[in-house]
Parts: structure tokens; sequence; C-alpha cells
């Protein structure tokens, strides 16, 4: 038996599941509260009209370091669940930038200067943001938001409409008028600032629930780990040196749910006042992923397509997932898309990916998956909390604690790291 006793993590996503994992290996007794009836949170699988997809399109790169850990350490190899390829943005017709295999930074000035649909001026320009940034050692002096950062640097033209602009989307689901320029940046350095390998992409074979959900789970409860699902915990009380959950006793109690979700929480402890004042003053942002089902033969040039709107962002081809003939657009940030209802929306995403890539027969079926409140707004000088809190034994996860990133699958697992590693340590 650990010397942690048992803990409690409230949050089955992908930060819980990440610190459940951490603590099992060491060998800490866990017991995983959820209040819906599936693991992973807003990256887990969904059943759509007799197909298993995703309740949201996620893009995966090789700069997930801690993600592709602990899928291997789960025995999600991820030789067999993703599809490592070097990255590749591609407008049709538009713009295209593809990265070679070669080691860093060659394999970014090479990628950049034979990218099709941009000017020379702009791709020097480009260049020497980057070995700028290189030099500042991706600090800023001060936040500010990516358009005015990108404004600052005289990034202008095909690179920031195609380049600067999606990956800003992306990674932040924030618009570039409103996102922490700063985040970006920190994205950027691990990115296209890091190793070769860091900028591949990692396209799914899989659904995400296999991904890491599903084998994390049985990672867990083969060592003795407990899930208690379609589990809402209302509250929380001190006993003791440890915590009361219902009517179970707990050493320590990690709160990986999203920062919205803490107030019923944490409301009748007033230790954490200050903590529920930071997130209500938090926005959100919403994402959607559009699925339309076109004929099995239907497949796209590669599995990853940018559309150059005006509502599409990207589109992805779910073949190599056992989705033939399904298509993800993926729909981020405010805009005019959350304007429009389902039935409105599908058939000018078909119209744009025609314009993109030639006639296509019509979607035999589409469905649309909104999250309204999908991530926090990254905005400049954004206050995050970290994992520790005002009391003893109590700890929050998810991705906006991990306050180097923005709310990617890979902040949500570093948190969840992090997480554990306090646990670990006050034991």
């Amino acid at each position: 038996m650990s010397a942690c006793g048992r803990v409690a993590i409230v949050g089955a996503g992908w930060a819980g599941l990440a610190c459940a994992t951490e603590l099992t290996a060491a060998d800490t007794p866990v017991t995983v509260f959820e209040a819906s009836r599936q693991l992973g949170g807003r990256a887990r699988s969904v059943e759509l009209d007799g197909h298993t997809l995703d309740n949201g399109q996620h893009l995966l790169v090789g700069a997930y370091r801690e993600t592709l850990r602990l899928m291997r350490r789960v025995g999600a190899e991820p030789a067999s669940t993703v599809q490592r390829t070097p990255l590749r943005l591609d407008y049709p017709g538009t713009f295209r930038l593809e990265l070679p295999e070669l080691p860093a930074p060659w394999h970014l000035a090479i990628g950049l200067f034979t990218a099709t649909g941009a000017s020379l001026r702009e791709k020097l320009s480009a260049a020497l943001f980057m070995q700028r940034l290189k030099r500042q050692h991706y600090r800023l002096d001060r936040d500010t938001t990516v358009a005015a950062w990108l404004d600052a640097h005289r990034q202008t033209g095909i690179l920031r409409r195609f380049l600067w602009e999606p990956l800003c989307l992306a990674a932040l689901n924030t618009s570039p008028a409103q996102a922490s320029a700063q985040i970006f940046a920190n994205v950027l350095r691990d990115s296209l600032g890091g190793s070769r390998d860091a900028t591949d992409l990692l396209l799914q074979q899989c659904d995400l629930g296999q991904i890491f959900p599903a084998q994390a789970a049985h990672f867990i409860a083969d060592r003795g780990g407990e899930f208690r699902l379609s589990t809402r915990i209302g509250e929380i009380h001190r006993q003791g040196n440890g915590w009361l959950i219902g009517d179970e006793h707990f050493e320590q109690v990690v709160l990986a749910v999203a920062p919205q979700h803490l107030a019923p929480l944490l409301a009748s402890r007033p230790a954490h006042a200050a903590l529920l004042q930071m997130v209500a003053g938090y926005a959100y942002e919403p994402i959607a992923t559009a699925y339309l089902a076109y004929p099995e033969t239907v497949r796209l040039p590669f599995p990853m397509l940018g559309l150059p709107g005006p509502l599409g962002q990207w589109v992805f081809d779910r073949h190599d997932m056992g989705n033939a003939g399904i298509m993800a657009f993926v729909l981020s940030a405010d805009g005019d898309w959350d304007k429009l209802e389902d039935d409105q929306l599908a058939p000018k995403l078909h119209a744009e990916l025609e314009a993109a890539i030639g006639p296509l027969p019509a979607p035999r079926w589409q469905r649309t998956i909104r999250e309204r409140r999908a991530t926090f707004s990254c905005r400049p000088d954004l206050p995050r909390p970290g994992a520790a809190t005002a009391e003893r034994g109590l700890w929050l996860a998810g991705d906006y604690t991990y306050g180097d990133y923005p709310a990617t699958l890979e902040g949500a697992v570093r948190s969840g790291i992090v997480a554990a590693q306090g646990v670990l340590g006050e034991s």
C-alpha cells in the first residue's frame, strides 16, 4: 500500500485519467468518479448512425510527448493507434506547406521556402520571425493578442492567413484577435521551434476512446483502481486529515473537472474563494465537429485539409479510422458558423469542400456535435491556477491549470501528471 493512502479523482477526462495512471503506476490506490457514463471527457468515443466516432475531432502532434509516454505506459502503443507523418498544411489550390524529414531547424526553413502560394518576401519575413522568437527564448516582453503581435512583426499576407492564424485557432481555440500571444509562442516553441519529430502530425487510426481512455481504464482497473461512472459529486467535506466523498474517506482528492464545475464542489469552503473568483472571470469558446457521410469511395487527397472558409476551418477524412466516406469538419471558437442551425451548416460545408477538391456526391447523412463551452478562452494575461490549492491534500487537474499551454489534450495530460506528483510528494 502506498504511503499516500486512497486518492479520489473527480473527473475521468484525459487530465483525470493521466493523474490516475501516474498514481496507479506508483502503487497508489485510486477511485475515479465520473458524472457521465463514459470516460474521456471532451475527447471520447460516441456512436452515431451505427458508426463509432469522436465527440470532437482533435489534432494530435509529435510535440505531445507526455501523451505519447502515457499511451505507451497503458499499452496503447502509438505505432498502432496513430500514423506519424511530417507536417502538411494543405489548402488545395491556395496554399501548401510540407516539412521534409530533415533535422531541425532545416526542416522548417526548407518547408517555408518551398511552400506554395506565398511570396518570397513573406517566407523571409516568417523565417526571421521564428529566428527572433528563438533568440528571445520564446518569451515576450509583455503579453498581447496574437493579432497585435503578428502586426508588430509584420506577419501579413498568405502566411498569416494560412499558417499563423490557423495554427493559433487550432491550438488555442481562440480567435487571433483575442488569443494570448505568449501562450501561442509557447506552442510554437514546442512545435515548429522544437525537434523535427515534434512537428509531425499524428493521424488517428482509431477513435479517441481507444487512443488513451479505454487502455488507461484497463491499466488502472487491472492494478486495483476503481471507477464510479454515472456518479456526480455534489460536494466534498474535510474529515480529519483527509476528505469525505459521500460516505467514503480518502487521504487526498484531485478535482479533475472543468473550471466552470468547481463552484458547486468548493462554494462551501471559504479557503477557495480566491480560486472561485479567478475562474468565475473566465470566458469560454465553442467547438463543433460536423460529420458528413459520403459514399465509402469518397476520399480526400490527404487525411487533413484546410478550408479557406468562410465557415470551414479543417476537414479530416476518417477512412483510416474505420469510417470510410465520413468527413469531420472542425469549427473552432466563436464565429458565423455558430449562428447556423445544423441543417443550414452542413450544405455550406459541403459546398466549401467541393470548391476545394471538386464535385462530390450528396452526403448520405450529417450530424453536428457542438460544445458551447468547450474550452476556456485563452486570452492575454489570463490568471491560471496551478495544481495545489489552499487546502492540504486537495489538488486540481485540467488543461486550465497547466499555465504554459492552451486547452489541448497535452495540456490536460500534463496537468494530471503535475497533480499526481503533488499527491505523491505530500505523502
